[in-house]
């Protein structure tokens, strides 16, 4: 994906988060707007890096890693998750077949530790 496809996901990811909830805007106001813009791109980094070292492990320890931070910052795991689920849905307009495909596997995975994690 070109930088410029990266900040239209970002953006668009972002957008929809807050819009889907507007008491993040209150709690943590255009500071946490830019922290998940930022998040965000982070999230695609280390996708991308997993796909380049063909290892989802890589992205799911960073799941683990995420949610540790965002929770002691008071984000919950179901607003990961929810993130998470946008990326995804994103993907098919921006990403190649076979980065899609992986995204989405690496994705996934990711949701599905982090509602383990809701469970236990």
């Amino acid at each position: 994906m070109t930088p410029e496809e990266k900040e239209k996901i970002v953006q668009h990811v972002s957008e929809e988060i807050y819009k889907a909830h507007p008491w993040l805007w209150d709690r943590f106001k255009e500071r946490g707007r830019e922290k998940t813009e930022e998040d965000n791109h982070h999230h695609l980094k280390h996708l991308e890096t997993s796909y380049a070292l063909s290892d989802r492990s890589f992205f799911l320890d960073y799941t683990a890693w995420l949610e540790s931070v965002l929770n002691e910052r008071g984000v919950s795991t179901a607003i990961i998750i929810d993130n998470y689920k946008r990326l995804r849905a994103i993907f098919p307009l921006y990403a190649a077949k076979e980065e899609r495909l992986f995204f989405t596997e690496c994705l996934t995975e990711g949701i599905e530790q982090l509602e383990e994690n809701i469970q236990k």
